[in-house]
């Protein structure tokens, strides 16, 4: 006997925080670059036009509810020229419909699908009536996956009716509707399990698809090998490339193609974790240095030095502020 097909329910209306307010044409033209990257924002029509952009940032995770009338925002290589820090944004729909276009293929959102994108590369974003829609912002390697193997999946729908989307997506509609939780004690948990969502659900579809590519599959095995070793001290490019049966040249071309090094990318990944351990309260009591030697820093003055070149200040500076935000 068969079991009855779940039924998919409509995501809860998002419920933005009190900062936002209705804002005219000029000034949500003006917010959106502010709170995202320099974006181009047109409208059919200036007059009556009202939107609303309610945001917070926690560990990394840049959170937004965007709600507004008929428009559309565009990612232009002039405004990429610029130089801004490349991140992907993942937009999930919670009423009406957006069309995302990128790297030559389009997705058209209905409420509950999940779509990404990267700032790194020209994009139209567009809403032919009023909508709302949640978008967290992140750095290219906050999910562990390649770049330019991630960059496969970009402007690809996935549906909310699909397996995994049912799963993920009443959480991250959950989040829209209470976006100010992660400004609470709980809001690093939080952020931290929006990501490992959006990695869980990108690493499954890119594992689905992994014949059409076996070099973009590989590149993400050997990337969650690497996640999966963080903690050991052999962790090098011999011990990698051996583990995962290439040559250490054909490994180094692999990260190479994704505009790295293999030691960078171990060495970000623990920063990574080592960032995540620092701001979580059930690491308070634990001294810096144990938590960079959790993650394969034997130096102290050394992670110390990494994890301030990446990060803008120092370890124990970093878990200071968010431990006392919190």
């Amino acid at each position: 006997m068969s079991l009855p097909k779940p039924q998919v329910s409509a995501p809860p209306a998002a419920q933005a925080p009190d900062s936002a307010r209705p804002l005219n044409f000029a000034e949500f033209s003006h917010a959106v670059s502010q709170s995202f990257v320099p974006l181009r924002v047109t409208a059919p029509a200036h007059r009556g036009f009202r939107g609303a952009i309610a945001a917070v940032e926690r560990d990394g995770v840049h959170a937004s509810i965007v709600e507004a009338g008929k428009h559309a925002v565009e990612r232009t290589p002039e405004l990429i020229a610029r130089g801004d820090a490349p991140y992907f944004k993942l937009s999930v729909q919670l009423s009406g419909t957006g069309m995302l276009v990128q790297d030559g293929r389009e997705a058209l959102l209905s409420p509950g699908d999940i779509a990404i994108y990267s700032t790194e590369r020209p994009y139209v974003l567009e809403f032919n009536r009023e909508f709302s829609t949640l978008v967290l912002m992140f750095d290219h390697d906050a999910l562990g996956i390649a770049p330019d193997t991630l960059s496969q999946m970009t402007a690809v729908c996935m549906r909310h009716d699909s397996a995994l989307t049912r799963v993920i997506t009443p959480f991250l509609t959950g989040l829209a509707a209470n976006l100010d939780v992660l400004n609470g004690p709980a809001g690093t948990r939080l952020a931290r399990a929006a990501v490992d969502l959006t990695t869980t659900l990108y690493a499954a579809e890119l594992g689905s698809t992994a014949s059409a590519s076996p070099k973009a599959a590989l590149t993400s095995s050997i990337m969650r090998y690497i996640d999966e070793n963080l903690a050991s001290t052999t962790l090098d490019p011999q011990s990698i490339a051996a583990a995962n049966h290439v040559s250490v040249r054909y490994l180094h071309a692999l990260f190479s193609e994704q505009g790295t090094t293999v030691s960078t990318w171990v060495r970000q990944r623990r920063l990574e974790n080592c960032r995540r351990d620092l701001t979580a309260p059930e690491f308070a009591d634990l001294p810096v240095a144990a938590i960079a030697a959790r993650w394969g820093f034997i130096d102290a003055a050394h992670f110390s030095r990494a994890f301030k070149a990446s990060f803008g200040c120092p370890p124990s500076e970093l878990r200071r502020q968010v431990l006392d935000a919190a």
